[in-house]
């Protein structure tokens, strides 16, 4: 079960784009907690000093995929400790 999903889809112009990339490059800078806007709201993650990366870009029926996935633990324990007793 996953704690905690944001989904966002959404045309944007290459500036767009462009825009939310740097904002989300310059929270990366920061680490920390750090508040992404996003659309109507604001997301507010902490981002430690060392992140594990996957790009993927991808071909398909004429049409380019480019995924960058970042991902890290939240510190907190998958299940709760004595779980196995």
């Amino acid at each position: 079960m996953k704690d905690l999903e944001f989904t966002q889809k959404r045309t944007l112009s290459r500036a767009e784009a462009a825009d939310q990339l740097e904002a989300l490059a310059a929270a990366l800078r920061r680490g920390g907690q750090a508040e992404l806007e996003l659309g109507p709201g604001k997301l507010t993650l902490r981002i430690p000093d060392e992140l594990h990366t996957e790009i993927e870009v991808e071909l398909e029926d004429g049409e380019i995929e480019l995924e960058i996935e970042m991902s890290w633990h939240t510190g907190q324990p998958d299940r709760a400790p004595n779980a196995d007793r």
